[in-house]
């Protein structure tokens, strides 16, 4: 009793903690918004009006010659601080929050949520390309972790609290509580378990009270009623979905060459993020929608208020301002440009399909909503998150069923181009490979037979209920193997398999351990790398997995054990980070 209140204690404790996560990052965040309108007012408000009055003017009917000074300024700023106090807050920040999780125990400095908070607030306030929603998730994670440290909590906790953070920061971004549950689930800790969803569910759902207090309940983008025309459209969603995965491929590949291009420079660090400023404002004296966010340009398009020929123009332009601005060394995040470039070719698309089959298909509005989603898809090879964010931005029911389309095909198609996702692309080129929120370059090199206990119980098909009942509590194991008179492996049963028989006397000595066996057993061969036994354990419920040969491959010769995996991953993971 003492042992099941402790852990009844602890799992309590750790919901409390959760809470307290989901308070101070929504609280947090209003705080982040409240700077970045207040960088945006000190940059494009009196600095603009200083260069106004100051400067020749502006020329060619209007454009403001000097408006690269901003972004440059921007950049001037964030260099020290990304470079000198927390290189962190580098980027768009997500990989650094995947990484801590998967190899470090989930330990995030606590300086990196001051850091990114002002840096990022900085670098959008003076109209950096990029978005809030990558940085608030990594001062989430920040807080969550500190919080976690502070309590002297397990890795394991600490890592759920780091989940909490970061879905209650995706929720009070986007005023979206179910999207962050599912993107720190799906993104972050790669573990839909029910003690991790708990605590990460309550923190979202606090912090995104919390914005409704503060800011209200209205949607981010107000919609039109979009909906199917026919039937027969969905293919046309199927092609966009497939373009759009290509072009956020593009996205990661243009921004990962912009990112080593910069560090290649032969300049001072400090200055990259103002040299990349410098671009962004090249660009922004034409096509001034590209600064910052650009939500309000997104709106225009939603309602169809924009040329066709500037939505094609933005998409390439979104898309250098993006990488110019967080490759150079800026902060901020990738989901806002990720909306931008999906709504605008979303928009166009819709434009020449409108031009092909008029009066048979939606409004150009329509596909550029739902190439939000598919853009945000393709890029970070989360579908789900991808979909959930743009119904809980617009509330908007309608178009589930294109949205749901496309934001398939755009993760099948990109993760056929090109495997790594843009958060992931950064690690793997620092040699780590996650994949369910461990490292898997760590898991190949290891081979089963370095897990494996040799010394297992095996139970024969013959023997009778009552007798496995008498042997299960003369047992520590929960898991039996099953073999046959001639040792060859039948199958494995567990105590699950058991408790519907409890109550039913008059089988005890009828059902036998052979009719208890569920078929398809799942073997593994003992030169398997790791992987292959995590991708078993993540993607089936098995505490235990029989080891085979690859000669005899009804010979049990071992079993591996979730729980030996799993501590013998953390003891590698120990000695690579020592190396």
């Amino acid at each position: 009793m003492k042992i099941k209140a402790l852990q009844l204690s602890q799992t309590n404790f750790l919901i409390l903690l959760s809470l307290i996560v989901g308070t101070a990052t929504g609280l947090g965040a209003y705080g982040f918004r409240v700077l970045i309108e207040y960088c945006n007012h000190l940059f494009f408000g009196m600095t603009d009006q200083i260069l106004t009055t100051s400067v020749a003017g502006d020329l060619f009917g209007g454009i403001k010659w000097w408006l690269p000074l901003i972004p440059m300024a921007g950049g001037l700023l964030v260099g020290p601080i990304v470079y000198k106090f927390a290189s962190e807050a580098k980027g768009h920040g997500v990989p650094e929050v995947m990484n801590s999780v998967a190899r470090l125990g989930g330990i995030i400095r606590p300086r990196v949520a001051a850091a990114k908070t002002i840096a990022s607030a900085i670098c959008i306030g003076s109209g950096g390309s990029a978005g809030r929603e990558g940085p608030i998730v990594q001062i989430g994670a920040a807080i969550g972790s500190t919080i976690g440290q502070w309590f002297r909590l397990s890795g394991n906790r600490v890592k759920v609290l780091v989940g909490a953070g970061a879905a209650a920061g995706i929720s009070a971004v986007f005023n979206a509580p179910i999207a962050g549950v599912i993107f720190a689930l799906e993104i972050i800790l790669g573990d839909f378990a029910v003690k991790t969803f708990s605590p990460v569910l309550l923190a979202s759902v606090v912090s995104s009270l919390i914005t409704w207090s503060l800011v209200g309940n209205s949607p981010a983008f107000t919609v039109p009623g979009y909906s199917l025309v026919s039937a027969w459209e969905v293919l046309l969603y199927v092609v966009m979905g497939a373009a759009i995965g290509a072009l956020a491929v593009g996205f990661t590949r243009l921004l990962d060459w912009v990112e080593d291009l910069f560090d290649g420079l032969k300049v001072p660090n400090l200055l990259k993020p103002a040299i990349g400023g410098l671009l962004l404002g090249l660009i922004a004296i034409i096509y001034p929608q590209v600064l910052a966010d650009g939500y309000q340009t997104i709106s225009l398009t939603l309602h169809g208020q924009l040329s066709v020929w500037l939505l094609v123009i933005l998409i390439a332009m979104k898309l250098l301002a993006t990488c110019f601005t967080l490759g150079s060394g800026n902060s901020g995040g990738i989901f806002a440009p990720s909306l931008f470039m999906g709504a605008v070719s979303g928009g166009a698309f819709g434009f020449l399909v409108n031009y092909l089959f008029p009066g048979s298909c939606a409004t150009p509005g329509a596909y550029a909503l739902v190439g939000m989603a598919g853009m945000v898809a393709g890029a970070t090879h989360a579908p789900m998150t991808a979909m959930l964010i743009i119904f809980e931005m617009t509330r908007d029911y309608r178009i589930i069923l294109p949205l749901m389309v496309t934001v398939v095909i755009s993760t099948l198609v990109a993760g056929r181009l090109y495997p790594q996702s843009i958060y992931t692309i950064k690690l793997f080129k620092r040699g780590i490979d996650l994949k369910g929120g461990k490292d898997v370059n760590i898991l190949r090199s290891h081979r089963v037979s370095e897990v494996m206990d040799k010394n297992f119980e095996a139970i024969p098909t013959a023997m009778p209920l009552v007798d496995i009942f008498r042997h299960l509590e003369e047992s520590r194991e929960s898991y039996f193997v099953v073999e046959d008179r001639a040792g060859d492996l039948r199958g494995v049963i567990s105590f699950q398999d058991l408790r519907a028989h409890l109550s039913h006397h008059e089988l005890d000595n009828l059902v036998v351990a052979a009719d208890l066996v569920a078929p398809g057993t799942v073997t593994l061969f003992d030169d398997d790398d790791l992987s292959v036994a995590q991708e078993i354990f993540g993607q089936r419920d098995y505490a235990l997995v029989p080891v085979v040969t690859r000669s005899a491959p009804k010979k049990i010769i071992g079993v591996v054990r979730r729980s030996d995996l799993v501590d013998y991953y953390n003891k590698r993971l120990i000695d690579t980070l020592r190396n």
